[in-house]
């Protein structure tokens, strides 16, 4: 994961709030005094603090060269946890939000050939991706779903920009995507980055499964069906910077336990989809059960996700 500088102290204002589709809003933010902010990659996204105290994750959407504004768009939840609502019914112009820092978890890697699949809100983080893939001179393609052509963000622009490299597909007008006929035949040198709701993804991997190791990249906004923690009993996190120490049960996240124990540790989805809440493991071995970490990552075992995570050993050390 590729973390970057974090913004200054100071909170960025709200310089536009734009309606982007049917329950989309979009945010471009910037810092009150015009300070330049730190650069980002495609697939990035931020931590936003809203004023109410709520803390989501947003990947950025607007034009990486622009050294002073960021872009994100919000899609209205209403099974969520507010943190949508408010961005829709409350913030404003001019207000301000505070932002943790940028992350990417979902990075564009070198290629010679994309397939970029995009379900609703999901086509957020791909956006950037495809004016890198455009600016390098790459061959790609894009495939978007959603549920109506209205309640698709950016479809018009993209379409008229990049006509018939993008392919935009209803459900009301279409039906389901059509992935096999997209991913039936394996093309080496080709990478397919897909963000988008659970099922999506699910049918992007298993139409990729014949396909070279590492050809596909997800990223997912909602937490995957997880199998019961392996271990069933408590087990001692140690926070080597204060040298607390605190149990932790089968009941209780270590996220939670730590932050009992004084530890601030930032968090968002607390669902292990978002990678705010990564942390160090000195020692000790960490379950990992997010959705964040790359195999190699896993196989570390020198950070972890705790609002989702657990613990083979007995002992964890956190770099706390």
């Amino acid at each position: 994961m590729v973390v970057h500088n974090l913004l200054p102290a100071d909170f960025l204002r709200v310089r536009a709030k734009d309606v982007v589709a049917d329950g989309v809003v979009s945010l471009t933010l910037e810092h009150p005094d015009g300070t330049r902010l730190p650069d980002w990659t495609p697939g990035a996204h931020i931590d936003l603090v809203l004023p109410d105290g709520t803390t989501r994750q947003y990947s950025l959407c607007g034009d990486r060269w622009d050294p002073g504004t960021y872009r994100i768009a919000v899609l209205r939840e209403p099974a969520g946890r507010g943190g949508s609502a408010y961005v829709h019914d409350r913030l404003t112009p001019g207000d301000r939000v505070g932002v943790g820092g940028v992350h990417n978890r979902f990075p564009l890697v070198p290629a010679d050939r994309y397939l970029f699949i995009a379900g609703g809100i999901g086509i957020t983080p791909l956006l950037p991706m495809i004016r890198q893939a455009e600016l390098v001179g790459a061959e790609w393609h894009l495939l978007y779903g959603g549920r109506t052509r209205a309640s698709m963000a950016f479809h018009a622009d993209l379409t008229h920009t990049y006509g018939e490299r993008v392919r935009v597909r209803p459900q009301d007008e279409f039906g389901l995507l059509d992935l096999v006929a997209r991913l039936s035949e394996p093309s080496p040198g080709t990478k397919v980055y897909c963000c988008g709701p659970g099922p999506l993804l699910a049918a992007v991997q298993a139409a990729c499964a014949h396909w070279p190791a590492h050809s596909l990249r997800t990223e997912r906004f909602t937490a995957a069906d997880r199998s019961a923690s392996v271990r069933r009993t408590p087990f001692e996190v140690e926070l080597r910077r204060t040298g607390r120490t605190v149990t932790v049960t089968p009941d209780v996240s270590v996220l939670h336990a730590v932050r009992g124990a004084g530890a601030e540790v930032l968090s968002s989805c607390e669902q292990g989809t978002c990678g705010t809440c990564l942390v160090p493991v000195l020692e000790g071995t960490p379950e990992h059960r997010d959705a964040v970490l790359a195999d190699h990552e896993r196989a570390s075992g020198d950070c972890m996700m705790p609002c989702v995570s657990r613990s083979h050993s007995d002992r964890l050390v956190l770099d706390l």
